[in-house]
């Protein structure tokens, strides 16, 4: 079945309506595939940059490049910049289009990633946590940053999902080892009782996806294979996954939303292994058919939870344009029926 025999046949005209530009622009340039030197795309992103979404966040951040509170960005949730560059990676923002966005990803590594190179919440080694490790560094990827310090994170990252030259959490003397919060190899977090979270974890696997082939060591290559058969070892619908006190499941994994910030749903797991090109994998069949089945009559799915942030997406329990683009996305990668 072909992916947009799953849909309405309104589905994307609803999605290029031109009164929506941010979404109009992600729709031309992911659902559409259009070139890049294609006029109609080149036309979207520039009106999308100048008055959708990205340019609402842009507007509001400092002249010395962050947002609400100087320093590491993490706190004054969901509006400070480690949120605020989330957003605008996930708007389709790029580096090339505004030079204030280059001015605010350098500002933020340059307060937040800690010196082994850990993205962190107060700038310090001890401060790292997936989470946050993860949406970074995916988020870099997406707007098209480039720095250096970026090749060292990205080495901690696929490290610290392996464990490989990452000393326990007890060796206080080792240069590099896990700390209180990212406290072990494969996603473990103090936050879930020392368990594998995988809320974090999906964060960690959507960044991998993101590192061009080319670029993938060895290193990465075993993180992105242990990340994998995390994940897969139980059915993804059911999230099964190691709770901090043995309970079931946030019910938020079966809630689909914009953004998406430490929150996960069973949509960007989905998203995640799009980016590694392992859609075609039978046991993510049922999650892909969870993510069809939430689709209205009229093709649309509805937003299910959302942040106090800059932008408001819309109001929850209704068809609402940024998760469908969302779903839709998925569904057009996927070669399951």
């Amino acid at each position: 079945m072909k992916w947009n025999h799953q849909l309405n046949s309104e589905t994307l005209t609803w999605l290029l309506d031109e009164e929506d530009p941010g979404v109009r622009y992600l729709t031309i340039r992911d659902l559409m595939k259009l070139p890049g030197d294609d006029p109609d795309l080149i036309k979207a992103r520039e009106i999308a940059h100048r008055e959708g979404p990205i340019a609402k966040i842009l507007n509001v951040m400092k002249p010395e490049g962050y947002w609400v509170t100087p320093g590491a960005g993490y706190s004054c949730k969901y509006k400070s910049g480690v949120w605020s560059l989330i957003m605008l990676a996930q708007l389709g923002a790029s580096v090339e289009m505004d030079e204030r966005l280059q001015l605010a990803c350098r500002y933020l590594v340059d307060h937040a990633l800690a010196e082994s190179g850990q993205f962190s919440t107060d700038g310090t080694t001890s401060g790292t946590i997936d989470c946050l490790h993860g949406n970074m560094c995916a988020a870099f990827l997406d707007l098209g940053y480039q720095d250096f310090r970026l090749a060292q994170a990205l080495d901690w990252m696929g490290r610290s999902v392996t464990g490989e030259g990452i000393a326990p959490l007890e060796d206080k003397r080792a240069s590099r080892r896990y700390y209180p919060s990212q406290c072990g190899p494969v996603f473990a977090c103090g936050h879930n009782n020392r368990l594998s979270c995988a809320w974090g974890g999906t964060k960690v696997l959507l960044a991998l996806g993101k590192i061009p082939s080319e670029f993938r060591t060895p290193q990465i290559e075993r993180a992105i294979t242990t990340a994998v058969d995390f994940f897969l070892e139980i059915d993804p619908l059911l999230a099964d996954y190691p709770t901090r006190l043995g309970r079931k499941p946030c019910p938020n994994w079966w809630k689909f939303g914009f953004p998406v910030f430490y929150v996960t749903d069973i949509l960007q797991i989905l998203e995640a292994f799009a980016g590694l090109g392992l859609l075609n994998d039978p046991r993510l069949a049922n999650a892909l058919e969870y993510v069809r089945n939430k689709q209205d009559q009229n093709g649309r799915w509805a937003l299910e939870y959302d942040y106090k942030t800059w932008v408001d997406f819309g109001p929850k329990k209704q068809p609402n344009k940024w998760v469908t683009y969302r779903a839709v996305k998925v569904l057009m990668q996927s070669n399951i029926t």
